[in-house]
Parts: structure tokens; sequence; C-alpha cells
């Protein structure tokens, strides 16, 4: 065979491919502690007492933090990086906002008023469909995820699911039962944010916080052949899209304690630890949101009538699922 490589060697190539992707995804992850205190344990997670009233239509921020699309917002920078394309504003009262366009905006109001509605820690988010942008190209940059960035709270670094100090812990594990039932797929570590907040009674100021969480609300669909870095940074499913969501499964089967997920991502080695119990723990929590709460939530990201009906049904009969593990 000219101007080719011989048959041996293209076989070779391709079970060294095969046995890397049969192994990738599956890293273990590891504490970066022994046993986190429950004050330690309140960076990544706090009991959500009085989650059955948080307004999921404000979210995280409330109604006091929202920005104001009646007035301008001048452009500081245009974000060019990642999926989705963006800017970094001020508004009328000097407040920097991280503005995200495209099919992430919608998905991301959504997942993040549920994980805030659940315990976990979330920056304030807002969407604004008509509002006016100086100093960009386009005047009416259209529907965008608003981020506030807090000026008592700073971002000093990114934390990684596989190395963090709560690994072991409840509250961990059932983060990742929640993105599985999101069907949110983009776990990178830069996608983690560590906050320091001034004054904070969250365990020494510190937060943990899952962020750019606009991979979401469509399907996981990767080729496990392609499951090997660096391929693992191609994407690995779908975002915003109903008819998606609906057609991917939540649990195909139980062994022991051992969950078998309908989950099609990189990172298995996550998903491979969950137990029932996770799994029980969280939809409990997310069983206790109310059919009102949902709708606020997909109102406040711009979802239609016929779109909140179908995605809350189905995320209804996801949780459903988890509780009859019991």
């Amino acid at each position: 065979m000219r101007n080719g490589a011989r048959p041996g060697v293209c076989g070779s190539i391709l079970l060294f491919t095969l046995l890397l992707a049969s192994c990738a995804g599956r890293v273990a992850p590891k504490a970066t502690t022994v046993d986190p205190s429950r004050d330690n344990l309140a960076q990544l997670w706090m009991e959500p007492g009085d989650l059955e009233s948080r307004d999921l239509f404000y979210g995280a921020g409330g109604r006091a933090l929202a920005p104001d699309p009646a007035t301008p917002f001048a452009l500081i920078a245009t974000d060019t990086k990642g999926y989705s394309p963006g800017y970094d504003v001020r508004d009328a009262q000097g407040v920097h906002w991280s503005v995200k366009l495209g099919k992430e905006a919608q998905p991301e109001i959504v997942v993040s008023r549920v994980l805030w509605a659940i315990g976990y820690h979330q920056p304030a988010t807002y969407l604004l469909s008509d509002w006016q942008l100086q100093g960009g190209t386009t005047p009416n940059p259209g529907l965008a995820r608003f981020r506030r960035d807090a000026v008592d709270e700073k971002v000093v670094g990114d934390w990684s699911w596989y190395e963090n100090p709560f690994v072991e812990t409840q509250p961990f594990r059932g983060l990742i039962v929640a993105n599985l039932i999101v069907n949110n797929w983009d776990w990178k570590t830069s996608n983690n944010k560590l906050y320091d907040t001034a004054g904070s009674t969250t365990g020494g100021g510190r937060l943990y916080v899952v962020r750019d969480i606009g991979a979401s609300l469509g399907q996981t669909s990767f080729p496990a052949l392609l499951n090997v870095k660096p391929l693992s940074n191609l994407p690995q499913g779908s975002r915003n899209d109903v008819d998606d969501f609906e057609k991917q499964d939540f649990i195909k089967g139980v062994d022991g304690q051992k969950v078998k997920f309908d989950y099609r991502g990189v990172n298995g080695g996550l998903v491979d630890r969950v137990r029932v119990n996770d799994v029980v723990w969280t939809c409990r929590l997310m069983a206790r949101i109310s059919d009102q709460q949902w709708e606020d939530a997909f109102r406040a990201a711009g979802y239609d009538g016929a779109a909140r009906q179908r995605y809350i049904a189905k995320l209804k009969a996801k949780i459903s699922e988890g509780l009859a593990l019991q």
C-alpha cells in the first residue's frame, strides 16, 4: 500500500485508541482533605431551610440586584472565548456585568436557579431580551444572560471536580446528580470558580461555585471512541433543545447500591461514584420545588408556555424516578 500505513499499523493504532477510550473518563476523584467540617462544607452547600419560599424568578440575587433594561450598558470588553459570544459591560450605577449571548443564555438561568434552590451557591444572574449596548457594533444584541460582578465577591481561582475538599461528601455527589438531571455535560475545571467573599459566614469567606452551566437542557451524546484527551474538549452533546432533553433517560438500572445512568460523556469517573442514596438525597431536595417555582425559573429564562411545560414534565419525571429508588 503506497502512500498509506500498513494494515498491521492501522490495526495497532485502532486497538490503542479503543483501549484509551475504554479507560478515559474513569479517573477517580480524590479529596484534598480527609474530613471537611460542617463549616467548610458550607463553602459548597448549605441546607435550604427556606427552599419552598425562594424566589426562582429573580434567583439568588433577588429583585433588588436585577439589571435595569431601560438604561444603556457601556461596553468594557468583547468576550470571544468559549462557545458563546458575550461582553463585559457596566450599567448606569457602575455595576459590572458579564453578558452571555446565544443558546446557552436561557438554560444557564434555569439551572442556576435550580442549584440555588437546593442549597448550592450561585451568582446573581438574569435574562434580558431588550437592552441597549453603548460602544459596540450591535446596539441591541438581544437575548442575553447577565451575571453580576459583586464588589464583595472576588474570583480567586478555579476548582476541579476531580480534586477538591468535598469529594467524599453527600452534597458533592448530590451536585453530580443535579447536573445529570438537567443534562449539563460541560464539567470543565474552568467553569468552576472559587470565590473569596468578604465578611462571609460560610466557612472563611470561600465559596465553591459551579458557573457557566449553559450546556444544559439538551442531551449528552459523545461517542465513546472519542472519549480521550484532547478530544474530550469537543462538545459532548446539545444545549437548550427540548426535543433532545425529552429523548434522554435518567436511570438505566441499579446494581446493589450502584446506579447506572443514561450518561454519554467524558466524566464517567465522577458518575461512577454516585450511589442510590445520593440520587434519593438530591431528588428529595428537588421534589420540594413547587410547580410555581418551576414555572418561575423557566419564565425568568424566557421560555414560552409549551416549552416550559415539556421541560418541567421531564424534570419531574426524572425526580420521581430517583425517589422511587428509596
